[in-house]
């Protein structure tokens, strides 16, 4: 017989773990674990929680912290399927001295506790199983003071839907930069076109979110998209300013994550100099078709002697062009055509021509200077992705190890790595090809080596990488609250979970209680 105390302890614990409760032991010289959340299975509405393999791993310390009370009634705007995992982290970004940029820093830190269960039509008011202390993240000290882009003009051929669409997007890079934005405004493919008031509503709409910018018509009424693109170049320099040093050709679906770090890339060239700066597609099979031209979702910038000589040369290149040839192929033809000017390719521009599943270029540390097609990319939505550096300056996408299985890539995902992968010397240098290639005939490179180099294979998603995307972010409070979520599998009783971020400014309150190392 067993003694009696025994058995009240041992139906304690079965109450407790029937009311959908996550028990974790924390023993001295043991870490807690915040168990195998992301792949345990709630069942009857939360009231059993069973774990399978693969764990949430927290790393080399498991984070203190007493209950506390956390409101939450922003979650019913969320597409959710209750009962879910939550868990959330304060995160204070302390900008220090010599910090750099690294592909990969880590933490000795767990990032997340354990989580709560949440139930459906739960008192916006709950109860959280542990609050630890905010976690500190050092990062690069980078200047607060706004960016001067007046020595940059930018060019978008559009139409009026299609600008309305893109204006949150180009909002985030371009407001209160100094740099001068014109919009041509074509007519869309059925309708007519937008009428001079209606431009001069949007004009200052735009001009009263601290963008300067100036709608204008085509230079001819009826004329081709590509021709309208490559008159961008004739355009801005008929309208440039003293200051204006770089006339940048873009679509209305590229984004630039950071324009500190857009103008640093082109303090490197002298614009007296005919410079033409791009890159050229991530697909080898676009570069094979188009040729070494600079693709214009990624942007086209021209320095101020080049623009002179396009705009020298316009009228005889728009003659001499082939009716088929794109916008940016227009460009590429013009130049080689009436200039000894070649391709200066800079790798982090980004026509993004690769599909399928891209976490492999969000996840590979990289900083991009810009991104592309995010209008078709389903999920991928930039001006919230990069919300975050409104904290951490030039933080977006930068990735953090925390203990020995977990990963941040900011503004992307969180991804764990349960079959021990990150123990095993995954090499974090090298990019996942988790996208979808295209090989050319009779050619060495597979498809994207010349631009997505170095990478590595793809890991089974579910087994050995679990990965909880980003999906939404706000401003809350002087603070960035990023939410990563995991989908329970269709079909099964898995339950969703929650992964919140709150990024805080350093206001000098939280002592450093993170080791970083690169």
């Amino acid at each position: 017989m067993f003694p009696r105390r025994t058995v009240v302890i041992f139906a304690c614990l079965v109450l407790l773990s029937a009311l959908g409760l996550t028990l974790h032991r924390i023993e001295q010289g043991r870490p807690g674990y915040l168990g195998d959340l992301v792949n345990s299975k709630i069942k009857n509405k939360g009231q059993e929680q069973q774990k399978s393999k693969g764990g949430f791993k927290p790393g080399s310390e498991q984070p203190q912290g007493g209950r506390c009370s956390k409101k939450i009634e922003w979650l019913a705007s969320l597409d959710l399927t209750y009962p879910i995992h939550y868990a959330e982290r304060d995160i204070v970004a302390r900008p220090t001295p010599n910090e750099k940029r690294e592909s990969l820093t880590k933490v000795g830190d767990t990032l997340f506790p354990q989580a709560t269960v949440l139930l459906p039509n739960q008192n916006p008011l709950v109860n959280l199983n542990h609050c630890p202390p905010p976690l500190v993240l050092e990062i690069p000290d980078i200047p607060t003071t706004p960016v001067d882009g007046s020595q940059m003009h930018v060019g978008i051929a559009t139409t009026m839907q299609r600008l309305e669409e893109s204006t949150p997007y180009i909002a985030r890079w371009l407001k209160n930069t100094g740099a001068k934005l014109f919009v041509v405004v074509r007519k869309p493919e059925q309708g007519n076109p937008p009428t001079a008031p209606e431009m001069a509503i949007k004009q200052t709409k735009m001009r009263k979110q601290g963008m300067d910018v100036t709608l204008l018509p085509p230079m001819k009424e009826e004329e081709q998209y590509t021709e309208t693109y490559f008159s961008l170049a004739k355009i801005m320099y008929t309208h440039r300013t003293e200051e204006a040093s770089w006339f940048v050709l873009m679509d209305d679906d590229t984004f630039f994550p950071s324009m500190r770090a857009l103008l640093a890339m082109l303090d490197k060239y002298d614009p007296a100099r005919e410079y033409w700066i791009g890159a050229v597609s991530e697909q080898w099979w676009s570069v094979a078709r188009y040729g070494m031209m600079a693709f214009g979702g990624a942007g086209i910038f021209l320095s101020r002697a080049l623009a002179a000589v396009i705009d020298e040369v316009y009228d005889v290149c728009t003659t001499e062009m082939h009716p088929a040839a794109g916008g940016d192929e227009r460009v590429m033809r013009c130049i080689y055509g009436h200039t000894e000017t070649k391709l200066t390719n800079e790798p982090n521009l980004h026509q993004m021509d690769i599909f399928g599943d891209l976490s492999g270029v969000y996840e590979s540390g990289r900083l991009p200077l810009s991104l592309h097609h995010w209008k078709g990319n389903a999920g991928y939505q930039v001006d919230l992705m990069s919300l975050v550096t409104d904290i951490c300056g030039e933080c977006f996408l930068q990735r953090w190890q925390f203990g020995d299985d977990t990963v941040l890539s900011n503004g992307y995902s969180i991804a764990v790595y349960p079959e021990g992968e990150l123990a095993n010397g995954l090499d974090f240098s090298k990019a996942e090809e988790t996208w979808d290639s295209h090989t050319v005939d009779e050619s060495v490179n597979p498809g994207t080596a010349h631009s997505m180099s170095p990478s590595r294979p793809k890991l089974a998603l579910g087994t050995q990488k679990i990965q909880y995307r980003l999906l939404e972010s706000a401003l809350v409070d002087g603070a960035v609250r990023q939410s990563y979520l995991r989908k329970g599998k269709e079909g099964t009783d898995e339950a969703d979970t929650l992964l919140v971020l709150y990024w805080r400014k350093d206001d000098g309150s939280v002592s450093r209680n993170s080791t970083q190392s690169t």
